[in-house]
């Protein structure tokens, strides 16, 4: 398994550096549930790791709706069950890593407000979606699902995702925001709850909390460093939630093109994206001790408002960030590309969809990057 030293990744006895070039193709599991889709989980995977990517990101979630993981609290379907169990067994085919998502900020998949509208249904309640972070039920609903996902044997290996080394790490939800708290205090305690629940039931796996990096009321003089007023009061606090006991791995979002930022020229996208990662990737190393993963970053091409050479341009400003740190011995983790997919998923792509067979150029920045982390 991979292992967690202060600020730096290991894996195996003679605890080798372990360094994350990873992707994110969050869909795996739905296609996997799908016979006519499955191949195409089989072909991101095997793509991937061509190109050197040793890490993939992606849903172990799916709440009410279309190919439902949980169909209602306490309720899992087993056929969508065994899909994740495809998509973890042919991880370790390919020898590729997996952070498991195991809840969504967002509506897509279900996310917090499906938890809150089963909460309705019972009769709990509720005011907003942000009462998921808060109201008892619906965290015992959560609870529920995490153990069921923890504690589940894969049909096809016969092994519990608890002891997978295949599984890099759990991530607690993707991209939390609890607004109607800005003080932070609520999403903090709900961190703090989730995260100890998690290492009760497993001790072997990394924990990371998915959230985007804003900093928030705990480093008031961090805040003009957010890309905008607003995201200091989504109730994240980058610091003070990766306090958390139970927390292995600090996380962070890059996605210059939906900040506000003063100016939309490549040059100021280029200089948001140095300041952000420095930013973190200090306070990572010297104010936590953890290892620092750039969870998701992308640039949209759907608009017309970059061209794929700018794309690459800004990946590569991540990955010489990362590098420097990295090399220079202050910090380990690494970067997931947002998004990777195969071809025959196009229909899929939210503007940052990466298809090798269709950018021969982006497929060699990533192999170049694999390179550069093997020397």
């Amino acid at each position: 398994a991979v292992e967690r030293r202060g600020a730096h990744l290991v894996t195996g006895a003679a605890e080798r550096p372990f360094i994350i070039h990873g992707f994110n193709t969050y869909w795996l599991m739905s296609f996997a549930a799908d016979e006519a889709t499955r191949p195409r989980v089989t072909a991101a995977i095997a793509e991937a790791a061509g190109a050197g990517l040793n890490v993939c990101r992606t849903w172990a979630f799916a709440d009410g709706g279309y190919h439902a993981l949980q169909t209602a609290p306490f309720c899992y379907d087993e056929e969508v069950f065994q899909a994740l169990d495809f998509v973890v067994s042919e991880a370790r085919r390919y020898k590729m890593r997996l952070i498991l998502s195991l809840c969504n900020n967002w509506e897509d998949y279900g996310g917090k407000a499906q938890y809150v509208r089963w909460g309705k249904e019972a009769g709990v309640d509720l005011t907003s979606d942000d009462d998921f972070f808060s109201d008892p039920t619906l965290k015992g609903y959560y609870k529920a699902f995490v153990e069921a996902v923890l504690s589940r044997i894969n049909t096809i290996t016969n092994e519990a995702y608890k002891d997978d080394p295949t599984i890099l790490a759990w991530e607690l939800i993707n991209e939390p925001r609890c607004p109607s708290d800005p003080s932070g205090d609520t999403l903090q305690a709900w961190i703090e709850e989730m995260a100890s629940y998690v290492k009760s039931i497993d001790t072997m796996h990394l924990v990371e909390i998915g959230i985007e990096g804003y900093y928030g009321p705990s480093t008031p003089e961090l805040l003009l460093v957010n890309p905008d007023d607003y995201s200091g009061h989504v109730g994240t606090d980058f610091i003070r939630n990766h306090q958390a006991m139970g927390i292995d791995l600090a996380s962070v979002h890059i996605y210059s093109d939906t900040c506000r930022l003063p100016d939309s020229t490549e040059e100021s996208h280029v200089q948001f994206v140095n300041t952000w990662m420095q930013q973190h990737i200090d306070d990572a190393a010297n104010l936590l001790a953890m290892p620092i993963v750039i969870g998701e970053f992308g640039l949209s091409l759907k608009d017309g408002k970059f061209e794929n050479e700018f794309r690459e341009t800004f990946m590569q400003t991540v990955y010489n960030n990362f590098l420097g740190s990295w090399e220079s011995g202050m910090i380990g983790g690494g970067c997931l590309l947002w998004q990777l997919f195969p071809e025959g998923a196009e229909h899929m792509d939210d503007g940052y969809a990466v298809i090798f067979a269709k950018s021969p150029s982006t497929f060699n920045l990533l192999a170049n990057h694999s390179r550069k982390l093997e020397c």
